[in-house]
């Protein structure tokens, strides 16, 4: 429970109640009509590269990246600024290797990019596999959390009841906004977002160092004073551990982390809404520029979370961290009941209220788009459905990932979901990183490649990640009384990121081999596209 009165709780349903009138009115009047794939798609390719870009920056700064890099920087200092860099990293990343090509080749969802080259049924039910693959496990943890932090935020008794109460409700909203808004409305939405998530960073950020008088050095010191770690709060090891194997695992994750987030099928979706080559570039540069500076703006405020609030006030509240800013946000505002302190808390309530909205949202619209566009149209006699029979697969196929969300959130609700966000990340960078770099590079990339890639790459992530001892054999697990771990690590990237590039390389060698002649089809149509797709000419 936290330490405000009725009336701080009284200011932040008023402006959570606020902020959700505002945004479904945006996305009612910004939706899409019924008819109109291009407009629930992309959004006619109408916002400029400014607007795009914070787009791109909204979804691409979850509630993950707000929260739980903010808790594991108070909590394991050095660990945590790696991994703040690796996060802005990986945007750069698709700046300079994937942004334009993916803009170039694809239309509406990465299935079409894949079947650019591979044309096909098996080459889009394999990709719709995969983004729901990489988007539910995101989801779960992302509406599991919102139970346990929507409580904290409203300071009401932390049963089942209330976490799942907090959780049909924003499932509610994710679905409404996914369904009704569509690419431009969810955009809008992450735009709102990104400039309110800016601006209350900026001030708690600022805060921060004006209690030790601008002095980085001093906010550092008072750091590993708070967290209980001495020197150790600036050296490896915090959260992983500092034994060799411990090391290769945070080697891993960083190595994961910059392939894996930003190939994430509702990071990618962005691109294509993008109105040319050059508006691409404009729009990247903004994203990333957003994204740098919020990462570097969590990481003084998660160090001075550890400084002011301290680690062992954070993990009684939640082991994992996830509340230290806000907890931030108290130990600032000074008084409890002061106008300064209320209006704070509520300002940095309202940022992850705001957050966790959004965030969904965009996954939701992601997976909902592939099931409409690359399975059920796809499904059809001439592999294309009449644009509103797909528009009302597409609206019902976010409230059935909303709905299946919903339930599963309720279900793990009291597990330690955290591995999944893991998970996650894992199958982007071992299943779609693989197929998106082949698919845009490598005219030698077959149907066979492809589907070992994706099928192949997302197992091998799924079947070390369940065997591994981020789920079970140790006190942090999923599953802490039980072990049947054989997996040494706690994320799977060493292992099957270059196992997703080899089967995709051995498939399209095989391939070669058995059948010459789909090999030169598919050598054929990227030749054919080659061009366009690297330089964008016509």
């Amino acid at each position: 429970m936290n330490d405000f009165g009725s009336g701080t709780q009284v200011t932040v349903l008023v402006l959570f109640t606020a902020l959700v009138t505002l945004t479904l009115l945006i996305c009612v009047m910004a939706g899409p009509d019924r008819d109109d794939l291009a407009n629930f798609y992309t959004g006619y390719l109408s916002l400029t590269p400014f607007k795009n870009g914070l787009a791109i920056a909204g979804d691409y700064i979850s509630a993950a990246t707000v929260l739980s890099t903010t808790g594991i920087i108070a909590l394991a200092g050095y660990d945590g600024y790696v991994l703040a860099v690796s996060t802005a990293l990986s945007l750069v990343l698709l700046m300079f290797l994937l942004a334009e090509p993916l803009r170039n080749a694809g239309r509406f969802t990465m299935g079409d990019v894949l079947a650019r080259t591979v044309p096909g049924r098996a080459a889009r039910v394999a990709a719709c596999v995969v983004t729901l693959a990489a988007t539910l496990p995101f989801l779960v943890v992302q509406l599991s959390g919102a139970g346990s932090l929507l409580t904290f935020i409203l300071d009401i008794p932390h049963g089942a009841g209330a976490r799942t109460a907090c959780i049909v409700m924003v499932g509610t909203l994710m679905i409404i906004y996914a369904a009704l808004g569509g690419m431009r409305g969810t955009a809008l939405l992450q735009m709102i977002k990104i400039v309110i998530l800016l601006g209350t960073t900026v001030v708690v950020a600022a805060l921060v160092l004006r209690r030790f008088d601008w002095s980085p050095g001093a906010v550092l010191r008072a750091a590993q004073h708070g967290s209980g770690t001495g020197p150790a709060f600036l050296q490896q090891g915090l959260q992983l551990g500092t034994s060799g194997i411990d090391r290769l695992d945070f080697a891993g994750l960083q190595v994961t982390v910059v392939l894996g987030v930003a190939c994430l099928p509702h990071i990618t979706m962005r691109l294509y809404s993008a109105q040319d080559v050059p508006a691409v570039r404009r729009s990247m540069s903004w994203a990333v520029g957003t994204v740098t500076t919020f990462c570097l703006l969590v990481i003084i405020v998660g160090t001075g979370a550890a400084a002011l609030v301290g680690s062992r006030s954070i993990t009684a509240v939640d082991p994992h961290g996830r509340t230290a800013v806000l907890m931030l946000s108290q130990v600032l505002g000074g008084a409890p009941a002061s106008a300064g302190a209320t209006v704070l808390y509520a300002a940095v309530a309202g940022m992850v209220f705001i957050t966790l909205l959004s965030s969904v949202a965009g996954m939701t619209l992601a997976a909902a788009s592939s099931l409409a566009h690359d399975l059920f149209a796809e499904a059809t006699r001439r592999g294309q459905a009449e644009p509103r029979t797909e528009m009302t697969v597409a609206v019902w196929a976010s409230v059935a990932v909303g709905t299946v969300a919903i339930g599963l959130s309720t279900l793990v609700q009291d597990w330690d979901v955290g591995v999944l966000t893991t998970l996650a990340v894992c199958i982007g960078a071992s299943a779609v990183a693989p197929a998106l770099t082949y698919s845009l590079f490598w005219k030698g990339f077959t149907r066979t490649g492809l589907l070992a890639a994706l099928y192949g790459g997302a197992a091998c992530a799924l079947v070390l990640m369940v065997f591994s001892k981020a789920v079970s054999g140790t006190p942090s697990a999923v599953f802490p009384n039980a072990d049947f771990h054989w997996f040494p690590m706690q994320s799977t990237g060493l292992v099957s990121i270059p196992f997703g590039y080899l089967v995709g390389w051995l498939g399209s060698r095989l391939d070669h081999r058995r059948r010459a002649a789909g090999s030169r089809e598919s050598r054929q149509l990227y030749e054919e596209s080659e061009a366009r797709l690297l330089a964008a000419a016509e």
